[in-house]
């Protein structure tokens, strides 16, 4: 976390702008990209209180310590968009990204490197996932699809087809 938070600062102050338009919409479409890229921070925000929010920033555990209570780790469940994708929370920042109205270079160049950075953190995620929850979070993942809803069912038919 203290990486990323670093990270994070010396992109705020080395920043520079770089020149160029990729896409500019208008009309409609500028409508339509701007109504999905709030619809991609409600999707952020209603992901987070499915696997408690206040958990995820760190808020359950002080009010713990305050009241001396032990800390009581999250259990494995898969709420309402977790039964469709194992990373709805990840949809969510994605589409905040990539939903840019005027998407100039600059703003490419983050949008597909937090792209990166996001699949490279799902895989060390699902590694932990793994050790917290075992054979419970194994099959999750071998029955669910990571991002893309249905992909895994159309995947596992054509192999079926295959074999």
């Amino acid at each position: 976390m203290l990486f990323s938070c670093l990270a994070l600062i010396a992109l705020f102050i080395f920043w520079a702008p770089i020149g160029g338009i990729v896409w500019d919409t208008t009309g409609p479409v500028r409508g339509m990209v701007i109504a999905l890229y709030l619809i991609g921070w409600a999707l952020l925000l209603y992901t987070t209180f499915l696997i408690d929010h206040f958990d995820l920033f760190g808020l359950k555990q002080v009010w713990r310590r305050l009241r001396g209570s032990a800390y009581v780790p999250p259990q494995f469940y898969t709420p309402s968009l977790y039964k469709i994708v194992r990373h709805p929370l990840y949809i969510g920042w994605l589409t905040i990204f990539w939903a840019a109205p005027t998407m100039t270079v600059a703003h490419l160049v983050f949008a597909l490197g937090t792209t990166a950075y996001i699949l490279i953190a799902i895989q060390l995620e699902e590694h932990d996932l793994v050790d917290a929850f075992g054979e419970t979070y194994v099959t999750y993942r071998r029955n669910t699809p990571m991002l893309v809803p249905g992909l895994r069912r159309r995947r596992a038919a054509k192999e079926a087809l295959e074999s």
